[in-house]
């Protein structure tokens, strides 16, 4: 579904992307792990649009959207749940995930995909006339991926979801990740410093590095690594 070759991008002369390539199968968990300042949200900005590629390809359903403004790719479902929230804190929760519904294909099924997030997270319907800046974290948090989901993403990057959260609201929120999938078949790119809870969700891993790929493999190959766990993971 998704595919990245030679990927080179930064801020200014700053270079930060130095070539990664990674893929992203239709309908698996494919987890980008790596410590702080490796390059893991750069990547997810660069696919986006939001920076610009200096070289490279990216690839979405087959096509080149290398040089797609943002909208575009939104456009074709490709969809961001940012680190941080980044909610609208004096409008409702309702009017918030409303906000996510700007595509024409989203428009059209607002009511379905208003079901779709109140059945995974229960506690938003129950709040959905209360302003957002006065939500928990975890619940804040949910009204980002809910508001995501509310634009039918194809496919779902996710950045940092439990950065900030309780224990007890990390598991919920990685196993709605795991629910996304294995209920609804939704592709999902997942950047993430819990190294031990993407493990587990995931179909396929990463491991970045100042930029570039150091590992990849399946779960169970980067478990059983511990020169890999050790030296990019900390576990």
């Amino acid at each position: 579904m998704l595919k990245v070759e030679n990927l080179q991008s930064g801020y200014g002369p700053m270079q930060v992307l130095w070539g990664p390539d990674i893929q992203v199968k239709p309908g698996t968990i494919t987890s980008l792990l790596g410590p702080n300042g490796a390059g893991k949200s750069t990547l997810l900005w660069t696919i986006l649009g939001a920076v610009r590629p200096w070289e490279g390809k990216i690839f979405f359903e087959g096509e080149d959207v290398t040089f797609e403004p943002t909208h575009k790719k939104a456009d074709r479902g490709l969809v961001m749940v940012p680190e941080g929230k980044h909610l609208f804190k004096e409008m409702t929760v309702y009017e918030n995930l409303l906000m996510g519904a700007y595509r024409k294909g989203a428009q059209e099924e607002k009511e379905a995909n208003l079901e779709l997030v109140y059945s995974l997270f229960p506690i938003l319907s129950e709040r959905r006339t209360q302003r957002a800046g006065f939500l928990s974290g975890g619940q804040q948090q949910m009204v980002t991926i809910g508001r995501a989901l509310m634009a039918r993403p194809r496919l779902l990057m996710m950045d940092e979801p439990s950065q900030g959260l309780a224990p007890k609201i990390v598991m919920e929120i990685f196993e709605t990740v795991e629910k996304l999938k294995e209920e609804i078949g939704l592709t999902i790119l997942l950047v993430e410093q819990n190294a031990s809870a993407s493990l587990e969700a995931a179909d396929y891993v990463y491991v970045m590095h100042e930029g570039v790929i150091m590992a990849e493999g399946t779960p169970e190959e980067i478990e059983a690594s511990h020169e890999i766990k050790e030296a990019y993971l900390g576990i």
